[in-house]
């Protein structure tokens, strides 16, 4: 909790999914001194801002994915969460930054962009082949 409440704005950036919204949001947050002291009596009170660190995969260090289209095994979620758990980032749009584009059935525009960048794209199959 220390840390978050005396990281700055750009130090909260450079968290996986903490926008600039969401960095100015907590920023702003920590800068009151009334939530300072809010945290100050929660501690004061038992609580314990701890807990452990979930152990992340290496298997797709550094690499970006797109997932567009539905995919017949796996939500969204679900295949999100399999490529964060090995080390890999989801973003939402594929730029010259993306390595692999998942595209499952009636894949839109991503599709067409990733093709269009030379973007590799991949379906299902070819994620769980990574992930292995």
């Amino acid at each position: 909790m220390d840390a978050l409440i005396n990281a700055s704005e750009q130090e909260l950036l450079e968290v996986n999914e903490v926008g600039p919204r969401i960095a100015e949001s907590i920023a702003q947050f920590s800068r009151e001194p009334r939530n300072r002291e809010l945290i100050k009596q929660l501690r004061e009170a038992g609580l314990r801002f701890t807990g452990k660190k979930k152990e992340r995969g290496t298997k797709l260090a550094g690499k970006t994915f797109v997932l567009t289209g539905t995919l017949p095994h796996y939500s969204r979620d679900e295949a999100k969460k399999m490529i964060e758990d090995a080390g890999g980032k989801v973003t939402g749009s594929v730029s010259k930054k993306t390595d692999y584009v998942v595209a499952g059935a009636d894949a839109g525009s991503k599709l067409d962009k990733a093709k269009e960048l030379g973007v590799k794209v991949i379906d299902e199959k070819g994620m769980a082949e990574l992930l292995q």
